[in-house]
């Protein structure tokens, strides 16, 4: 049996309602989140804090933060996001699956809505850089649901628990036409997985789909390996 990853130390409430606002401010800044779109949430040893529904993530104030029991009631703060349902069903599930998370983070990152618009197979992008399969992994597409729908908290539950199964446990899901939702030990290190998974779908943006008469396009883009990926795993760690 798998052992169960090992958490850092917990952060404080007080903390963990500074760090929510200091990653919002900085996701805010460099465009990884527009308007009043994307949510964060740490997770507390009683429920969770989450950022309120239709706040901007680059304007949030550490007391206003919806604060939720384990049972997913609210008990302070303004009104949680309506996607609490998502992030609680990322916590349940990968702590189940042995591979617990602290954070989660959902944004409507243009790159990877983009590709989502333009992706039909069952994953959100193909193995191109060795850190995205370092640091990523595996990203499947959420066939879409409208925002808030409880069957997508469901859909990522499910996911997850079968991609831990087979030993190559997620970092992220697609929710098709939305935005990525990435999951960490840290907010720090939650933001970092998010800068990668967005990096990586502007660079399949830029050489996928040049047009045909394009002199530099080549013969398509080329995905790692089965021999450069398990190089990764050897000497890594990588699951993929």
């Amino acid at each position: 049996m798998r052992a169960t990853t090992a958490m850092p130390p917990a952060l404080s409430e007080a903390q963990a309602r500074e760090e929510i606002c200091r990653v919002g401010a900085s996701l805010f800044a460099r465009g990884y989140v527009h308007a009043t779109a994307g949510n964060i949430s740490v997770r507390l040893d009683d429920g969770c804090l989450i950022t309120p529904t239709d706040a901007c993530l680059g304007f949030l104030e550490p007391a206003r933060l919806a604060r939720v029991n384990r049972e997913g009631q609210q008990t302070g703060g303004d009104h949680a996001s309506k996607t609490l349902a998502l992030h609680r069903a990322i916590y349940q599930a990968t702590a189940a699956a042995g591979e617990p998370c602290s954070c989660v983070i959902h944004t409507h990152s243009t790159h990877c809505v983009a590709l989502s618009l333009l992706t039909q197979g069952d994953e959100l992008l193909p193995a191109l850089t060795p850190y995205f399969v370092m640091k990523v992994g595996h990203v499947p597409l959420v066939p879409y649901h409208r925002p808030g729908d409880p069957a997508a908290a469901a859909w990522v539950a499910q996911a997850i628990a079968a991609w831990a199964a087979r030993g190559a446990p997620l970092r992220a899901v697609m929710l098709s036409r939305l935005g990525p939702s990435v999951w960490h030990n840290t907010p720090a290190a939650a933001m970092a997985t998010l800068e990668e998974l967005e990096e990586t779908a502007r660079l399949h943006l830029l050489t996928a789909h040049r047009p045909a008469s394009d002199a530099v396009a080549g013969p398509g883009l080329q995905a790692l390996g089965p021999a450069q990926i398990d190089e990764l795993r050897q000497t890594f760690g990588a699951r993929w």
